[in-house]
């Protein structure tokens, strides 16, 4: 039976293995000499470069250029203060977010506030729809008799006026409505607008327009 095949180190183990290098020695070194001493703790000399590098990127390890050749080096205290730097940025981080959150939550409370006319801008919408139906009920119903009753004709006439002048009188009330929370909650600007198209307020929501109905020759 033979023996599985050894599995190879991960990149972080060969990290490690690389840090250790430095930190057993305490020295100055050349890729070249890296290249040879990796084998001895299980990182293949192909692969030396690119692990010493991403130890400088994450500044676990220094490099810099001395005359022609190019030195790598690595103490415990530098790595200790390199987890110090990362220790503080997340701490940094960490209260950012908290004041973040903090300042959403305040905004949350302020819409929440905005919120309680919600119910008064449903039931006006809700009339709208309501007198918008009333009148196309009516401009139905007058069809059928226009031809036949003028004094129908001119009642409903008079029912339409008065239903087109409710319905934009509803319509300027939500205006009205919708100038007031844009200023008073200007940061809530987005929640709002899909707050309108939940309860049926769109873009092409406008005054109505009252079209005039053709009168043809009463019948005799």
């Amino acid at each position: 039976m033979t023996e599985s095949k050894k599995r190879g180190l991960s990149l972080e183990e060969k990290r490690e293995k690389m840090l250790q290098v430095f930190y057993e020695s305490q020295d100055f070194f050349l890729l070249k000499e890296l290249e040879k001493m990796g084998p001895r703790k299980g990182v293949i000399a192909q692969s030396v470069k690119d692990v010493v590098q991403s130890l400088v990127d994450d500044d676990l390890v220094s490099k810099d250029k001395i005359g022609t050749s190019v030195y790598f080096w690595s103490l415990p205290s530098c790595a200790g203060n390199q987890l110090r730097n990362v220790c503080h940025k997340f701490d940094s981080d960490l209260q950012s977010s908290k004041k973040r959150h903090a300042e959403l939550v305040e905004q949350c409370e302020e819409l929440k506030k905005g919120r309680e006319e919600s119910d008064e801008r449903e039931e006006a919408v809700a009339d709208l729809k309501a007198i918008e139906q009333k009148h196309n009920e009516l401009k139905d119903e007058l069809a059928k008799y226009r031809d036949n009753d003028p004094a129908t004709f001119e009642a409903m006439k008079e029912a339409i006026a008065v239903a087109h002048a409710s319905a934009n009188r509803w319509t300027d009330n939500i205006f009205t409505l919708r100038q007031w929370c844009s200023n008073n909650f200007p940061q809530a600007k987005e929640q709002l607008e899909n707050l309108y198209k939940e309860v049926g307020i769109t873009d092409d929501f406008d005054y109505l327009e009252l079209a005039p109905v053709p009168l043809n020759a009463v019948a005799d």
